[in-house]
Order: structure tokens, then C-alpha cells, then sequence
């Protein structure tokens, strides 16, 4: 069986081709069905809260890849350069294209913890192969109201799904990590930030049928970027059991640049980093 999705940049229509005609490893496939079921289904009578995100889906518009692993470092240097990729030719598909990532679950399940450790392990090893210098008007501490992930001179919101959501089915993923990152630029062209005032109706709309869908009140750490007392790390991956989630973001991140040249080169040489 072949794996063309893994470690290359695809859109929907591919995905669902490959998976119908079994030309997808199986991890893929449950990956897939549930993601796709769970955007454009419904629960509690209540259609998925991201309004933009199941409609997106329902039009084709993500992108997708896949990871064969949540550790090795080739899988990952592989991720960095889908997603550089990605970055250079989103806005040529769609304005709504956000990348959909799919990670092979582990040999046995993962606790909360374990989760979050996975994520910012990826999140730290892209940050240290980052191709290019972390934005100027980015701050580097994690605890700024202003501060955001960024890749390839870009920031953005990756947001996880995960199987450890007993309640908050909205972020609950049976298979594994799933991470969509969706450029700052995209909430941008779609006019949806929160200093805008389609922004906010539209945050008021994803807050209501937040609570519906999931049957629980919107999670504590659910906040605006920029807006003071609100932070972005958390909101990655929700917390469910306070005591697994960390407490600081578990993050270093520094401007000093390059930290390694493995993605800086169309024939990358992995370098000395050990993350």
C-alpha cells in the first residue's frame, strides 16, 4: 500500500480520492472520516462551532499532510518543509485554506499529559528549524498578550484535536493529534480578527454554539489575540484535566537565527539539534 499523503502537501479532493480507492494507510483514513464527519456533522443539534471551518470543509478549501510520527526527526523536518510549502502557495487555493495535520497515533494511547508534551515537542523542533528569522513584531515570550506561534516568518493559530476530550467533543479526536494551522493572514483576508466588528459577531455566534455543541461552558482559556489578560499558547490544546496541562508554555523562543540550517536548503543536511 502506498502512502502518497504522508509527508507531502495535498488538497481535500486528494484525500478523499486516495482514501475511497484504499490507496491511504488506514491511520489516514480514520484520521479523515472523522475529521470530515466531525466539521460538517452535527451534535446536540448543534452544527460544528467554527462556522468557517465546516464550511470550508463542505467546499473542499484545506489543505492536507499527514506525519508519520509525533518524534522522529526526519517525520518532522519533513512537516517544517510541507509547511513551508504551504505557506507559500495557500492564498493561490483558497482564502480559508488552512492546513490539516494528521499524525499516526501512538503504539498505545497517551495520557493528557503525554498530549501536550506531543505538541509542543512538534511546535519547539519547528521553532528550532525555523528557515526563517522570527518575526520583528512578534515578542518572543509566550506570555505576552501579542505573542503567537510563528513559521517561516508567519504567525499563526494551530489548533489541536486530540482523543483525551471526555466533554469537549468540539477538540476531540479518537485517533490521535490532529494540529490545523490557520496563518494570521487568513483571519485577516476573511476580516474576522478581534478588532473588527465581524470578528466579534463572529466569535459571539462560535461562543454560542460552543456550549450547545459540546454540551459544557466555552473553555476559561478562550481568548482574543492581542487583548490583555488573554493568552494564545493555551488555547492550542485545551486543558480538560488542569493538572496534565502545563502550566507555563513549554516553549523556548529565542530570535537568534539560524538555529539550524536543515530547512534553509533545497538538499537539507539535518544538523546537530537534538530536539
Amino acid at each position: 500500500m502506498t502512502e502518497p499523503i504522508v509527508g507531502t502537501l495535498v488538497d481535500q479532493a486528494t484525500v478523499e480520492a486516495r482514501v475511497e480507492a484504499g490507496e491511504a494507510p488506514g491511520w489516514v483514513e480514520d484520521h479523515w472520516r472523522t475529521f470530515s464527519e466531525g466539521l460538517t456533522g452535527e451534535r446536540n443539534g448543534t452544527p460544528f462551532p467554527c462556522f468557517f471551518g465546516a464550511e470550508s470543509v463542505r467546499d473542499g478549501e484545506p489543505l492536507y499532510t499527514a506525519v508519520p510520527s509525533m518524534t522522529d526527526k526526519d517525520a518532522l523536518l519533513d512537516l517544517g518543509r510541507t509547511l513551508v510549502e504551504y505557506l507559500d502557495t495557500w492564498q493561490d487555493h483558497s482564502d480559508r485554506a488552512s492546513l490539516v495535520t494528521f499524525f499516526r497515533p501512538p503504539a498505545e494511547p497517551l495520557s493528557e499529559a503525554e498530549y501536550h508534551e506531543a505538541l509542543w515537542h512538534v511546535l519547539q523542533f519547528l521553532h528550532v528549524h525555523d528557515p526563517e528569522p522570527w518575526p520583528d513584531d512578534i515578542p518572543t515570550d509566550p506570555d505576552d498578550p501579542r505573542w503567537e506561534f510563528c513559521f517561516a516568518g508567519e504567525p499563526m493559530f494551530p489548533t489541536c484535536r486530540a482523543p483525551f476530550y471526555d466533554e469537549r467533543m468540539s477538540r476531540y479526536c479518537p485517533i490521535g493529534l490532529e494540529i490545523t494551522f490557520q496563518p494570521r493572514a487568513l483571519f485577516e483576508n476573511l476580516g474576522v480578527t478581534a478588532d473588527t466588528e465581524r470578528g466579534q459577531q463572529a466569535r459571539d455566534v462560535i461562543q454560542g454554539r460552543l456550549e450547545e455543541y459540546d454540551g459544557v461552558c466555552p473553555h476559561a482559556d478562550l481568548g482574543d489575540w492581542g487583548v490583555e489578560g488573554d493568552r494564545e499558547w493555551p488555547q492550542y490544546m485545551f486543558s480538560s484535566d488542569e493538572a496534565q496541562a502545563p502550566e507555563e508554555c513549554p516553549i523556548t523562543v529565542t530570535r537568534e537565527h539560524p538555529k539550524s540550517e536543515s530547512l534553509l536548503d533545497d538538499d537539507p543536511v539535518v544538523g546537530p539539534v537534538g530536539l
